[in-house]
């Protein structure tokens, strides 16, 4: 009864929908169709026998003359793509609940957006991009403070603009490390000419043995500083050289969550005291932890606001900072704007690291992470003016569509319609998890994870896999119920079919 509700809710594309997304995209009268005047479909469409399809991999041949194209799904057609569905370039509409890896805030081709990348002000700065650190705009404060301070998280009423995720925590673990040397200095200004010579050589006292504390199963980025805290995967990691930082336990629950509640607690609990024994006697000094509030790369992995609570409790005892990377989860989509909000802390986290859906990156921070010297976290670009635009407009469309309301509500009608498949289903996935639309599933095999993705993409819905088995929700704050109706549709057809394959009766 369910799929026939949601069949008859999911009705072919409207006449509107066809003219948008027709071969040639011309609208009545013939002028070509802008992409601000795309209409979004109905359902998903798939015009060929596989993907990707043959358009898709003549483009991918001819770049893979120039580029390595082997982690590549398909080729995407960004000038027909709109809102929630991506075009590939055989001209198949697939609803994306994947969204270039958790980047997409408002919908491809967003008419908000459009209207703030065809402005004389974008003009301007991507004409004349600026050396922040030392020739900002007149205007570049007024910007920060429409683009990121309007949503600072509590408590940090500082950001430091960047290039990218794994930039931003890079810079971070920076402003740690001198914030460390800054207060066993006593606070007082200069260097000794010994750290002055030896910090030449990459040695003590002028590069001191420190470390970032990280968990295990977290992912931070892949420069060199980020690297070494990422834990989630060997091959991320290998043939390249590594700070000897420690890693501690990330707590590994059991779901559903009611039913193993004691279970869960006493695993929080065994993390927390690991924790605290390698602050207390890890043979480096830490500066600081980095922990993510769901390992979204480690597999959707998760811990309660007691766990987090409880941490940062540690880590002020330790004379430790906190670094909250919400690379991923930031920007609304675990039904608050961070995250780490739902956590209630007493004390707010030191920094906080952003990228994906802001559409650029960064990090808040206090004014105490400042460096006591100028140049010192410092490059040529210090981010983008361009970019900072286009976060503008982003937090213009959240706030005044009241966007991350809509990810909380449709993010639990999604779950309340993927519990019970759970149980139906079984012998394919388990462990429905999450919050808002930040959700995923464990497939019971690499094996199945990867025949259903496949599956779920000639049924016309893009999505995507996190750590070993677990197939992770991450579409843009725009979803909407009908949109899940369209996805559960397919997704039990898909069921469906791996039954029959598998355990057939």
């Amino acid at each position: 009864m369910l799929r026939n509700a949601l069949s008859k809710a999911s009705l072919g594309r409207s006449v509107s929908g066809r003219l948008a997304s027709a071969s040639g995209r011309h609208a009545p009268g013939g002028s070509k169709r802008l992409a601000s005047q795309l209409v979004e479909p109905k359902q998903p469409e798939v015009v060929t026998d596989e993907i990707p399809g043959p358009q898709s991999k003549a483009a991918l041949s001819r770049l893979g003359l120039l580029q390595d194209t082997r982690a590549v799904v398909f080729a995407g057609d960004y000038q027909k793509s709109v809102g929630n569905y991506i075009v590939d370039a055989d001209g198949n509409y697939l609803l994306d609940l994947h969204c270039q890896i958790a980047s997409i805030p408002v919908g491809y081709n967003n008419a908000a957006l459009l209207k703030a990348a065809q402005s004389p002000e974008m003009a301007s700065t991507l004409a004349n991009r600026p050396a922040l650190g030392m020739y900002p705009s007149k205007d570049w404060g007024s910007t920060l403070e429409q683009a990121y301070m309007r949503v600072k998280p509590k408590g940090l009423d500082m950001v430091f603009t960047t290039a990218h995720g794994s930039d931003a925590n890079e810079l971070a673990y920076k402003a740690a490390f001198m914030y460390y040397a800054k207060t066993r200095r006593g606070g007082t200004e200069g260097f000794s000419a010994q750290e002055m010579s030896s910090v030449m050589d990459n040695v003590p006292p002028g590069a001191p043995d420190v470390a970032i504390l990280s968990f295990t199963a977290g992912f931070h980025g892949r420069t060199f500083g980020a690297l070494s805290t990422t834990r989630s995967k060997a091959i991320h990691k290998l043939d390249i050289p590594a700070f000897r930082w420690p890693r501690a336990p990330f707590p590994q629950l059991r779901y559903p969550l009611d039913k193993y509640s004691e279970e869960n607690a006493a695993e929080e609990s065994r993390c927390l005291a690991e924790t605290e024994r390698i602050l207390h006697d890890n043979p480096m000094p830490i500066a600081a932890i980095v922990i993510e509030p769901v390992q979204s790369e480690g597999g959707d992995r998760h811990a309660s606001p007691r766990f987090f609570q409880e941490l940062r409790s540690i880590t002020k005892q330790h004379d430790v900072l906190m670094i909250v990377d919400e690379v991923q989860t930031g920007c609304g989509a675990t039904g608050t704007f961070w995250a780490h909000e739902q956590w209630a802390l007493e004390t707010p986290p030191d920094m906080v690291t952003f990228s994906k859906k802001m559409q650029t990156a960064g990090f808040y921070h206090t004014r105490e992470m400042v460096p006591d010297q100028p140049y010192r976290n410092f490059n040529t670009w210090l981010g983008d003016p361009s970019r900072a635009l286009m976060t503008r407009a982003i937090v213009d469309e959240v706030l005044e569509r009241k966007l991350v309301e809509q990810a909380r509500d449709t993010g639990a009608y999604l779950k309340s319609h993927l519990e019970p498949l759970a149980i139906r289903y079984f012998r394919v996935f388990n462990s429905v998890r999450g919050e808002g639309t930040f959700l995923a599933f464990d497939c019971t095999s690499a094996e199945l994870r990867t025949e259903l993705l496949h599956l779920m993409r000639m049924e016309g819905v893009n999505m995507g896999g996190s750590g070993d088995v677990a197939v992770r929700f991450r579409p843009m704050l725009t979803l909407t119920k009908a949109h899940v109706n369209v996805f559960i549709t397919r997704f039990e057809s898909v069921l469906n079919k791996l039954y029959q394959k598998h355990w057939p009766r």
